[in-house]
C-alpha cells in the first residue's frame, strides 16, 4: 500500500525546499505527514537515521503518543506532504483498514532498523 495515493488529490498540502525543515526534535507534535513528492531526511541528533521518498510516513508517533517530536525532518529536494491531523487519521483507520496496518508497519520497521543500529 502507498499512502500517498490516498491524499493524491489533496489541494492543502505543505510545500518545501530543499533544506527546510518540516518539524524539529522536540517540537510539540499534533500531525503526521504522508510523503506526496520528493525525498526528505529523518535526523536523530547529527545522524540521518533515513532517507524518505513518495509515500513515507513521517511523524506518525503524533496520533499514536502525545509526545515531542523525536527526530527531525529536513527536505532533500523539493517536497509535497498531505497533513493528516487526529480526526483524519481516526477517520482512515475505520474507513481503510489497510491504512492502520501500514502504519503499523512502518513504526515496527522503524524500531527494527533503530535496533539494528544499536546492536552494530
Amino acid at each position: 500500500m502507498n499512502p500517498a495515493e490516498l491524499f493524491r488529490q489533496d489541494s492543502d498540502t505543505v510545500q518545501l525546499k530543499p533544506g527546510e525543515t518540516l518539524f524539529r526534535a522536540g517540537d510539540p507534535a499534533a500531525d503526521m505527514f504522508v510523503l506526496l513528492e520528493g525525498m526528505a531526511d529523518i535526523v536523530v541528533g547529527e545522524t540521518v537515521v533515513e532517507t524518505a521518498s513518495t509515500g513515507a510516513l513521517l511523524g506518525e508517533m503524533a496520533l499514536i503518543e502525545a509526545a515531542p517530536r523525536t527526530a527531525t525532518v529536513r527536505a532533500k529536494t523539493v517536497c509535497r506532504l498531505a497533513r493528516v491531523n487526529s480526526k483524519r487519521f481516526n477517520f482512515l483507520v475505520q474507513q481503510t483498514p489497510f491504512f492502520a496496518i501500514h502504519v503499523m508497519k512502518v513504526l515496527a520497521d522503524r524500531v527494527r532498523r533503530m535496533n539494528e543500529r544499536i546492536v552494530k
